[in-house]
């Protein structure tokens, strides 16, 4: 295959990601038998909690070849999201306020990524068509066994850092990732971003639940963005009162981050806050019917963890709250309809209130 065509190539790849609003582009090989090893040892000590899913395909996660056929290279790509003036901290500290993670307080990413990597992959298409070069590829995003941090670092778009996101030295780490798949030999870009987290701990010490086994190990199953959506089923307890008035997500270890001053706030519109999820009080969000919280989070990633999941943690962000009476009283109202899981949080939130224990700001590792 002609080498200067696909130099050519990789280099339009780059201007036509720029054009479509991704704001870096990639291209590496697809070697991660290191990553694979790391996964399998992750998913034996059991830190992946009930998402079985994440073992389910085996070495197709860490073996492109093996998912898509005749896989050569990724395409990997940064798309930025984080809200302007949003105000994170801001709403942590106020515990009527709901901290929705800054990812998830406007519109389901998947749907945007997904459509302008198919029209990235059409102009490669037609570039490949047109000088007769037999190309075959696939987009993902967030959709399949893809090792998507581990592509994006090998093609230079940042490092995976302590807290397991990828940085970028200068976008800090609000960005989705994408990839693309090709059966096209492209010269690569190799690693450009060296690991810069140093003697960095913030994002360790910071964690609510002390999640972080050691640094670049997160167990998932006390992370507060797994208890509030990937689980199924009631919160631990001992993870409610570090849970503070995170109702979807966290972003603790992005917001200390000391690489995320260099972030910028995203000019997609799509990806800027709706229904006042980037600062909503948790008694309204609280009363939403499951037919407002299905039209307020239409187009949005919270919908997926439904109604049920969505009112169990509300109840336990409010038992975190101040014990104020309207408060008492929207739970009390509450409770002869809810169903046994969101009961359960609700009489958690209750007690707690009533007893008039204060919010703890953390909790430690019992050793």
């Amino acid at each position: 295959m002609n080498e200067t065509l696909l130099a050519e190539l990789a280099a339009r790849i780059k201007d036509w990601g720029r054009e479509l609003g991704f704001q870096q582009i990639g291209i590496t090989d697809c070697q991660l038998e290191e990553h694979g090893e790391r996964l399998r040892a992750w998913l034996a000590a059991g830190h992946h909690g009930d998402m079985e899913w994440m073992g389910a395909h085996g070495e197709k996660r860490w073996r492109p070849d093996l998912l898509e056929p005749g896989t050569l290279r990724a395409i990997s790509v940064r798309l930025d999201y984080l809200p302007p003036d949003t105000e994170p901290v801001r709403v942590l500290k106020e515990p009527g306020k709901a901290y929705v993670s800054r990812y998830a307080t406007g519109r389901d990413y998947h749907k945007l990524i997904r459509k302008r990597l198919a029209q990235l992959a059409q102009k490669i298409d037609s570039y490949c068509a047109e000088h007769g070069i037999a190309a075959a590829g696939r987009a993902f995003t967030d959709s399949a066994p893809v090792m998507e941090r581990a592509l994006a670092e090998k093609a230079g778009l940042g490092w995976i850092g302590k807290n397991c996101m990828v940085i970028n030295s200068g976008a800090g780490s609000w960005f989705f990732l994408g990839e693309i798949y090709t059966n096209l030999a492209l010269p690569v870009d190799g690693s450009s971003e060296p690991n810069q987290c140093g003697d960095c701990s913030a994002c360790l010490k910071v964690c609510p639940t002390d999640a972080f086994v050691d640094p670049y190990q997160l167990d998932a199953r006390r992370c507060i963005s797994y208890l509030t959506i990937e689980n199924k089923g009631a919160i631990p307890e001992e993870f409610r009162e570090p849970m503070g008035n995170r109702v979807f997500g966290c972003d603790d270890c992005q917001i200390i981050c000391p690489w995320n001053k260099f972030a910028s706030p995203t000019a997609e519109r799509d990806f800027h806050p709706r229904h006042g999820l980037d600062d909503g009080e948790l008694l309204t969000l609280f009363g939403w019917s499951e037919e407002e919280f299905l039209r307020n989070t239409e187009g949005s990633a919270i919908r997926r963890i439904g109604h049920e999941r969505w009112q169990r943690n509300l109840a336990v962000a409010l038992g975190n709250a101040e014990p104020q009476a309207e408060i008492l009283q929207a739970l009390e109202d509450s409770l002869p309809d809810a169903t046994p899981l969101v009961a359960e949080h609700i009489e958690w939130a209750l007690a707690r209130l009533r007893s008039g224990r204060r919010r703890k700001r953390k909790i430690k590792r019992v050793t």
